[in-house]
């Protein structure tokens, strides 16, 4: 089992950036691809991101390439998603998730706000 916990949403203006985190725990955090997904209120859940074991590959979604960074420390059990130039469509719940399988993830964290103001 793995536990996922996400940090680091808040309120920032357009054009602004924000570093989110997702802390994991349970079963070994670096043998697990992870990822990004978001949900705007309304809207289906998006995927953004995700990030192989050792973060040597990533793959991002066209809505957030070039502006949004993965990376993981596998030493501190930590994914983190840099956002920059924040728009406000970028404002939804943040969701971390980790062990694909197929189109799904085996675990999701709680998620954290993302709002962008205009």
């Amino acid at each position: 089992q793995v536990q996922l916990v996400e940090s680091g949403g808040g309120l920032v203006q357009t054009g602004g950036s924000l570093r989110l985190s997702c802390a994991a725990s349970g079963r070994t955090f670096n043998r697990y691809t992870m990822g990004w997904f978001r949900q705007a209120p309304g809207k289906e859940r998006e995927f953004l991101v995700s990030i192989n074991w050792s973060g040597s590959s990533t793959y991002y979604a066209d809505s957030v390439k070039g502006r949004f960074t993965i990376s993981r420390d596998n030493a501190k059990n930590t994914m983190y998603l840099q956002m920059n130039s924040l728009q406000p469509e970028d404002t939804a719940v943040y969701y971390c998730v980790s062990d694909p399988y197929g189109s799904k993830w085996n675990y999701w964290g709680q998620g954290t706000q993302v709002t962008v103001s205009s």
